[in-house]
């Protein structure tokens, strides 16, 4: 089913084949493609498959806000297109997603944007795509931000304008933020959107991301600092106590008690309880809903991820004290 008053705006980098499920998924609708910087044909074979194709010049840097502007620049300026579906392209929609998020839109119009389920592929064949699978489960309901697949009303979008192209990471929940202060609501709805190919199956691709996500925290918590919800601010917090306080606190504790004073080593073990105490605590907490060994994997890895998102948060800032982008 084809939906002409619906087009969608497709961005990647070097996608490959999942460019091909991507595009395969909306074969029929007006999709715009904006490459940044593929060397694997991925433009020509977007080409091939009847997508419109921006190719994003390296001058002005690549990043997924870029990619979503000039595509939905392109559509915007045609007033036949009410709706427009953002997709990355290691996405394919759902069969039955547009039908579900043309309905919800057109049956209110206080919505600026509406998403569904997604799931990640192969969920089971790594803890760190199962992981992904996890992140993807938003409740149903009245949300406070959206990721990079939505369907979004093209007067929400003309109305909350563009992304912000200098941002590196966290540019998604960033617009939501935005079209939400515009006065716009956003929906998540308890049908299947799609399905998402992270292509993460190694600890390597995992910390890469991870560090990208503490970036995103970054920006977001100096962006939108009064934003009670969804709590930027609180997970920046978190970040800088679990891999900045209290790593200091137990180098400290150590420095001490090798240098003056034995019974400062007990300072240095106080971090480890602390450290410790937590894993335990969302382990129970998870076991709830997985099984025990999962949940302590998850728990083990929720503690690394936050020196990984330590990372991203000193660059982001090392950046914007260099000038540089977000």
């Amino acid at each position: 089913m084809t939906f002409p008053d619906i087009a969608v705006v497709v961005i990647g980098r070097n996608e490959g084949d999942r460019l091909a499920h991507c595009l395969r998924s909306v074969e029929g609708m007006r999709t715009v493609y904006v490459d940044s910087g593929s060397s694997d044909g991925s433009a020509d074979r977007a080409r091939a498959a009847g997508a419109e194709v921006i190719e994003l010049d390296a001058a002005g840097g690549f990043s997924a806000a870029r990619g979503r502007n000039a595509g939905i620049e392109r559509l915007l300026a045609d007033p036949a297109i009410i709706h427009v579906q953002l997709l990355d392209g290691d996405t394919r929609l759902d069969p039955g997603w547009l039908a579900a998020g043309k309905a919800a839109l057109d049956a209110d119009p206080a919505l600026g944007a509406v998403f569904g389920r997604l799931r990640e592929q192969d969920a089971d064949g790594s803890i760190y795509r199962w992981m992904c699978d996890l992140e993807w489960a938003v409740p149903s309901g009245l949300a406070d931000a959206f990721g990079g697949n939505v369907l979004a009303r093209a007067a929400a979008l003309r109305d909350t304008g563009l992304y912000r192209a200098d941002l590196i990471a966290g540019e998604d929940p960033d617009y939501a933020l935005r079209m939400r202060a515009r006065g716009w609501r956003i929906l998540s709805l308890a049908v299947p959107m799609g399905i998402h190919d992270s292509g993460i199956d190694c600890f390597g691709l995992w910390w890469r991301r991870t560090i990208r996500a503490g970036r995103g925290f970054a920006a977001l918590a100096a962006l939108h600092p009064a934003v009670a919800a969804p709590g930027y601010a609180r997970s920046r917090a978190r970040i800088l106590f679990w891999a900045g306080v209290l790593p200091l606190v137990a180098v400290a504790g150590l420095a001490l008690g090798i240098a003056i004073d034995r019974r400062w080593l007990l300072l240095a073990l106080a971090a480890l309880l602390v450290v410790a105490a937590q894993t335990i605590r969302v382990t129970a907490r998870e076991s709830r809903r997985h099984a025990p060994l999962r949940a302590f994997a998850l728990s083990l890895f929720l503690a690394i991820g936050k020196y990984a998102e330590m990372i991203g948060l000193l660059r982001h800032h090392c950046d914007r004290l260099r000038g540089r982008r977000r």
